[in-house]
Order: C-alpha cells, then structure tokens, then sequence
C-alpha cells in the first residue's frame, strides 16, 4: 500500500511538538498506531515509556526549545532534523526517524542526538 508522504510528514511533525511541548498521552492518543518500538537508549519501550519520559522532560526542563530544520519522507519513513535549546543555552542536534503502519500511525523510532559544541572547524551550522 503507499504512503501519503505528505501526510505523515506532517502527522510526524504534530506528534513531535505535542510531545516536546508538554502532551505526550494526547501525542501517542492521535499519531501512535497499536503499537510503538523505541530505540532511544534512555526511553522505555512502549507508548507508556515514550509518555513516561517526555512528561519527566517537561516537569524537568520546561523552559526547552525545537525547531524542526526539516522533514523527509520515503516510503513508510518520516526523518525530522531538529535544533533544540535546553537550560543554560545548551543547544542540541536531533536526527529522529519514525516508522509508519499502512494507516498513516507511527509505530517505530530511533534518534540521534548531538549537542552543538563551543568550537568548530568550520563556520557552517550544523542545522
């Protein structure tokens, strides 16, 4: 069955901010299929796990920042490239990548995540 790219695109993007900014049972309620595979190292499987860590960030951390740089979409696949700003300026780089079933529902992750050093060899931002 294909994908509607554009769809999932956005449905990627809803369900990332809803989460980061602070509602993630109402993010896996609308955009999370039957089920949801985590491959973050720190989050627990589960749509439980992924709801149980980003309430922790938002009661920690409320004052962080995202900007979604870009998306793509191939195939089943949503790719999200992030820059986020944490307490005391701390600033981070977010490669995530979501999995679609054929109901436009995301039921994968994986991510990466880099955070922005002080130097660099080179002048180019890194979103």
């Amino acid at each position: 069955m294909g994908h509607d790219l554009k769809r999932n695109k956005q449905i990627a993007l809803n369900f990332y901010k809803t989460a980061y900014e602070g509602n993630p049972r109402k993010a896996v309620e609308l955009y999370v299929g039957n089920q949801y595979i985590q491959h973050n190292p720190d989050v627990k499987d589960g749509k439980e796990g992924f709801i149980e860590y980003f309430e922790r960030m938002q009661k920690e951390y409320p004052d962080k920042s995202i900007e979604f740089v870009r998306s793509i979409a191939e195939g089943n696949m949503v790719a999200l490239h992030t820059h986020q700003v944490w307490p005391d300026n701390d600033e981070y780089i977010t490669m995530d990548f979501f999995r679609f079933d054929d109901n436009g529902k995301i039921i994968e992750h994986w991510d990466a995540i880099q955070q922005i050093p002080d130097k660099a060899a080179h002048n180019n931002k890194m979103y």
